[in-house]
């Protein structure tokens, strides 16, 4: 009798709480309902979404429901992994990924952050989260692999579009190694400078990632109206393409990081803006002299003795037979938390000797997200501008260009100020108080530049120094930490194609984008040239080289996919340069200048047989056109693509961007394959028009759909692979005659 009552109670409260839930559930879809009457979404016949609502808010619901059409996996998996959360969806090895992303990401913050965030940027990210919950609610057969419901707060937690953020610069082999045990000791002797380490990323891809961005002057251009080239290099398919529109004056279209809710490069009807990788030193790293007091540890700092914080995380996990966890006991200091430990050289026993490394970076949500869709609207070079004084733009610059003619550069507008006589690329000493940042600079103080009297600008990953021509700023003029990069092969290359030219077009600042040129071979392929010619005559190399040799001699250095000389330098290229970057980063010089000038001709030709030896073992003969190797293939809608040489994959002429191609497509053979495929390099390309009216033109990888059934799954592909961008539809009159559907949310 009591076990019935207690079965009896029992059904009752799952009685209660099934009801509760599905009062609930029916009160947010009638909310959802309400807003998808607000907004309508405009297919047009490349399966491209133009978004119109009533605020800026329906805006947001209809563009994340079009998002999630689109490709609701990418989505949710942006937001798994921002909050710290993989490891419940793909297993044990994704622990200490999402340890990583814990050490800043804590919902219980960000749902105070959000609380406190204003009105208006509250009431978008509720839409942002009502979007999505609509979307799930009107699919039931969508399977979410962690996020079952998307909250506000959320928004807060992936708040910059980047490829990857500045937590991504925590190496996850040496925070494993720090966390994987307990701290048993920890203590610290006084640091010297020898110990001092850069930090180390997760890994050295071959391709560089980064984008291009270009803007040209009225002065420059044909009609005198200025001209912005936005060119992204991520991994393919990263981003969605969209216009998203209100009667709260909002109207921009681009690219954007699945999941977000504002535009990350793009453009409205005034203006745009391009952000490309910055080389600033925006992220620190400390060596904190630890000690051990009894169960607790302290850090000196100045003439102190601060106790060392200590909190525990959870990371759970999925398992063959469920769910499990994993806690960490982790640290911090004033500076951040400690990601990893330096053993001394003197005394290498962890138990006796150690250094603790702390880290400092960029952790600003409300003032990030604020920035970010403020950029969107603003109009002119002035709003622009007065985003920026937010200082929450860590790992980017910006090429902005606007209908007033006004073209600009901004460096990364998140700087610490810094004391310079220390070397802030390197770990620097914790206990003494001279390290700490002393605020930001200010955006006066960065590296800026409006409407050079060369009439372009561009940024390619590299420094600014030589962005603007004649024009440009100069190193001199600002402290060494706002800018780690150097000068580039593409770099060079678009000074070459961007200096001396007056009549630009949108077609001919296209062929720009897409120019041949590869400059990473002007200085190596003559050392090349000259070692064949040096060599003794006698040399079965030199007489086994002959006609690879005369196949460069007469190479134009431009990229083709029916040139096989293309096929040969980059087989080259990649020989040579794996044998030697080493030594070149030991000397200090760019590797290219390194193998003109400090390789042995023997190794220079070397190199070739190899290349050519390789060519001949994949492809039959080492006289292979460059498409039949370089390929682009999309076969499934997964986040890591499949290939194979049996399927049906389309020839890419522009190559990775190592040799200097403003195009760029990061290809490489796949287990199993013999040919190279991309997944990384050009992602989406517009050119875009600025004057009374904006008129612009685009291409994204493959197409804006990741469901292989859906027509807009490859529909790009070819234009994609041979520069051909389309018309963007941008006003209403424009898109008459290419609307594929129209509808609201949910309908």
């Amino acid at each position: 009798m009591i076990c019935c009552r207690r079965c009896l109670n029992l059904v009752l409260s799952l009685t209660l709480l099934s009801s509760t839930l599905h009062a609930a559930e029916i009160g947010d879809s009638a909310r959802w309902k309400r807003e998808a009457a607000n907004v309508s979404i405009t297919r047009d016949d490349w399966g491209i979404a133009h978004i119109h609502g009533k605020t800026d808010a329906d805006a947001v619901f209809g563009m994340e429901y079009a998002q999630a059409e689109d490709d609701f996996n990418r989505v949710e998996t942006n937001y798994i992994n921002a909050l710290g959360r993989l490891a419940e969806a793909e297993g044990e090895s994704r622990i200490y990924q999402d340890l990583r992303m814990k050490l800043f990401i804590d919902p219980v913050a960000l749902k105070k952050q959000y609380a406190a965030s204003p009105a208006w940027l509250r009431t978008l990210m509720d839409a942002f989260a009502d979007g999505l919950n609509f979307y799930l609610y009107k699919h039931p057969e969508v399977k979410p692999r962690v996020i079952q419901h998307f909250e506000p707060w959320m928004a807060l937690s992936f708040t910059e579009g980047s490829i990857g953020g500045d937590i991504e610069r925590i190496d996850l082999a040496q925070l494993e190694a720090f966390y994987s045990h307990p701290a048993a000791i920890h203590a610290s002797k006084p640091i010297t400078s020898r110990d001092e380490v850069a930090y180390v990323h997760d890994s050295d891809p071959p391709e560089p990632t980064g984008s291009n961005g270009m803007a040209i002057a009225p002065s420059n251009t044909a009609d005198h109206h200025a001209l912005l080239l936005i060119n992204p290099h991520t991994s393919f398919f990263f981003r969605s393409e969209l216009q998203m529109a209100s009667d709260e004056n909002l109207n921009a279209y681009g690219a954007v990081t699945w999941g977000q809710f504002f535009i990350y490069q793009g453009f409205n009807e005034r203006a745009g803006w391009m952000h490309t990788s910055s080389g600033v030193d925006a992220v620190d790293e400390y060596l904190e002299t630890v000690e051990k007091k009894g169960d607790h540890f302290t850090y000196k700092y100045g003439n102190q003795q601060r106790p060392v914080t200590a909190e525990q995380i959870t990371v759970p996990y999925k398992t063959d037979h469920g769910m499990a966890e994993k806690k960490f006991i982790i640290y911090r200091t004033h500076h951040g938390p400690i990601i990893r430990e330096e053993p001394s050289h003197e005394e290498p026993s962890r138990e006796e000797n150690a250094r603790w490394i702390s880290i400092r970076l960029m952790h600003e949500p409300i003032k990030a997200l604020t920035q970010s869709y403020l950029r969107t609207k603003a109009t002119d070079y002035k709003s622009f501008r007065q985003a920026l004084e937010l200082k929450a733009n860590s790992s980017n610059n910006t090429i902005f260009a606007d209908a007033d003619g006004d073209i600009a550069y901004f460096h990364g507008n998140f700087i610490p100020r810094r004391d310079t006589t220390f070397d802030f690329t390197k770990p620097v000493d914790g206990s003494n108080p001279a390290t700490d940042w002393k605020g930001l600079l200010t955006i006066d103080e960065l590296p800026q530049l409006l409407n050079p009297a060369s009439g372009w600008l561009y940024n390619s990953n590299n420094w600014p120094w030589s962005g603007a021509g004649i024009s440009s700023l100069r190193k001199q003029d600002f402290p060494p930490y706002v800018e780690t990069g150097t000068e580039t092969a593409r770099g060079l290359h678009a000074i070459r194609v961007l200096q001396n030219k007056k009549d630009f077009t949108l077609d001919t600042l296209i062929a720009a984008a897409y120019d041949s040129y590869l400059p990473w071979f002007d200085k190596t392929i003559p050392a090349l040239l000259k070692a064949w010619n040096e060599a003794p005559l006698s040399s079965l190399l030199r007489a086994r080289l002959t006609e690879q040799i005369a196949a460069l001699r007469t190479w134009d250095q431009r990229w083709a996919v029916d040139s096989m000389p293309t096929s040969l330098a980059v087989f080259w290229g990649e020989d040579i340069r794996r044998l030697t970057i080493a030594d070149a980063k030991k000397a200090g010089i760019p590797v290219e200048e390194y193998i003109a000038t400090q390789v042995s001709s023997d190794q220079l030709l070397q190199s070739l047989s190899n290349a050519s030896d390789r060519l001949t073992s994949d492809f039959g003969t080492w006289k292979t056109p460059w498409g039949d190797i370089n390929r682009f293939q999309r076969l499934t809608g997964d986040l890591a693509q499949p290939f194979n040489d049996a399927q049906p994959s389309i020839p890419v002429g522009f190559t990775s961007s190592l040799w200097g191609s403003l195009a760029s497509f990061g290809a490489r053979p796949y287990p199993g394959t013999k040919k190279w495929y991309g997944t990384v390099g050009n992602s989406f390309v517009a050119v875009v028009k600025f004057g009374d009216k904006v008129r612009a033109k685009a291409v994204t990888a493959g197409g804006e759909s990741g469901d292989p059934s859906s027509p807009h799954f490859n529909d790009q592909a070819k234009r994609y692979t041979t520069g051909d961008l389309r018309d963007v539809y941008f006003y209403p009159s424009d898109l008459k005659g290419h609307i594929e559907r129209q509808y609201n949310p949910g309908n």
